[in-house]
């Protein structure tokens, strides 16, 4: 009987998915193009004609059952491979593309990745010193920064055709890109964490945590994991690989040229120099940064807050798997991207990927497992 109801229902879950993915690629589509009608920046406009067709196109093939994987292959190529090479060949990018070179290139001849007194925004490097290595390879950094992204999820297991094609995802890759090895880095740590693998995932985390700020607070989170799967000892070994590779990759260009360092890495992202950076999207933090008399401090004192209460719930209630670790930082990041005086609409890439993964839907012969007292889902990536 129950195999019988099992087949009845099969079909309506079929349909219900379809009819969610039709309306899922058309909603890209119209946003593709909104963004193409509404930008000023022409790699914005061109990924927004050419991802609008692809996901156009999606949406139709999505309406047949054996069309459907047909139609995640095109919203993949239409969003990311086609306005990617487009855009590479004709040499337009974000800005960010340009300082990522410039900064590889300056590690080349100066032996540091900063202006030591930049002036104009294209001369500030908001990067940490990791983030050279991508303009130091041969090529438009896109390829390598993407390259790794992919990779980074590959190895965490969150290969989503979805998810790349996903307009959040697919702009950075086909336009700029910073952010997305930070995003898929993060992933595939809190996975290394969630698999017991302390070492693995210090390397990882560490090599994220050399890349960009945002990265800094999985580092607590992957411990508290750690911490509770493994014991104290585990822990402590992840926090030494994390920090000393960190470390290793921070520092010595933070004491070479401190006041570059400062002015590049820590002042110019926090609206404290003359010079205004260009990430002003209109969310909470940026409007109170600019409309509300001391709104700045009080930006920043909202965000220190959050982060001092996520840190207390990292202590009282800790998580106890991959998926906990990841939604509890993709709510940290959530929070930290709405507060931050200079911010982009672009950065929820990061909550978005690890949302993702906390939320991922089980893969067929997955099987229920208890650890500590918990009941789990447990899959070859997320043990």
């Amino acid at each position: 009987m129950t195999k019988s109801l099992d087949q009845y229902a099969r079909p309506i879950r079929h349909r219900h998915y379809a009819r969610h993915e039709r309306l899922g690629w058309a909603g890209c589509a119209v946003a593709a193009l909104g963004l193409a009608l509404a930008s000023d920046l022409e790699p914005h406009r061109v990924w927004g004609v050419v991802a609008g067709v692809g996901y156009a196109v999606a949406a139709v093939l999505a309406c047949g059952a054996r069309s459907r994987p047909a139609a995640r292959v095109v919203a993949v190529a239409g969003a990311v491979v086609v306005p990617l090479v487009s855009l590479v060949t004709a040499g337009l990018g974000q800005l960010e593309v340009r300082v990522v070179e410039r900064s590889g290139q300056l590690l080349l001849t100066t032996g540091s990745p900063y202006v030591a007194a930049p002036t104009a925004v294209a001369e500030f490097n908001p990067y940490l010193p990791g983030m050279a290595l991508f303009g130091v390879l041969p090529g438009d950094p896109r390829w390598w920064l993407g390259g790794a992204f992919v990779a980074a999820l590959a190895a965490a297991g969150l290969h989503r055709a979805w998810l790349l094609a996903c307009p959040l995802v697919a702009l950075p890759l086909a336009v700029g890109g910073i952010d997305l090895p930070v995003a898929g880095l993060m992933c595939l740590g809190v996975v290394l964490a969630g698999q017991g693998r302390p070492g693995r995932a210090g390397l990882v985390l560490g090599a994220s945590a050399a890349l960009k700020w945002t990265a800094w607070p999985a580092l607590p989170v992957a411990l508290a994991l750690i911490a509770v799967r493994r014991g104290g000892r585990p822990a402590l070994r992840y926090a030494a690989v994390a920090l000393s590779t960190a470390t290793a990759a921070v520092l010595p260009f933070a004491l070479a040229d401190p006041s570059g360092f400062h002015r590049n890495v820590i002042a110019f992202p926090l609206g404290l120099t003359d010079t205004t950076s260009p990430a002003a999207s209109p969310l909470p933090g940026h409007l109170l940064a600019t409309y509300v008399p001391g709104g700045r401090v009080i930006a920043l004192a909202l965000l220190a807050v959050s982060a001092l209460l996520i840190a207390v719930s990292l202590v009282a209630r800790p998580p106890g798997s991959a998926r906990a670790a990841a939604a509890r930082l993709a709510l940290g990041l959530s929070v930290a991207v709405t507060l931050m005086p200079a911010t982009r609409f672009g950065y929820l890439v990061h909550p978005l990927v690890l949302g993702a993964l906390a939320y991922r839907t089980p893969q067929p012969g997955s099987t229920p497992v208890t650890s500590s007292g918990e009941t789990a889902t447990r899959e070859t990536t997320l043990a």
